[in-house]
């Protein structure tokens, strides 16, 4: 019986450590696509809107920022569905620090602006 206590201790040890490994070791940067997936769960999470895609994604000094669009009130047609971009900055660890709405716009409108300002 103590043998099978020490084996099953042992598999258990070793799960945990196999775990471990696929888990960010300490003091490595995230990947893009962690980063991505974590800023559209948190926002999703703070706003109970889902993420629909980001259009824009970048790493700076105090860690990530990104602008995500989401689905503010559906409407039909779609095409008139109301959709809003938040800036969100995430830490060096992937935590959300910040969000912020900024702007509005039907979704079948085309951008009057060209692009970000």
């Amino acid at each position: 019986m103590a043998n099978t206590k020490n084996t099953r201790d042992a598999q258990n040890a070793q799960n945990s450590s196999d775990e471990t490994e696929e888990r960010e070791p300490a003091g490595e940067r995230l990947r893009p696509m962690e980063v991505l997936r974590n800023a559209r769960a948190q926002l999703a999470e703070l706003t109970g809107m889902q993420a629909e895609s980001v259009s824009s994604f970048e790493q700076t000094e105090d860690g990530w920022a990104l602008e995500i669009e989401v689905m503010e009130l559906a409407r039909v047609p779609d095409t008139m569905s109301l959709m809003a971009s938040y800036q969100v900055e995430l830490d060096p660890e992937g935590q959300l620090t910040g969000y912020r709405r900024v702007r509005r716009y039907e979704r079948g409108r085309a951008d009057a602006r060209g692009g970000r300002q």
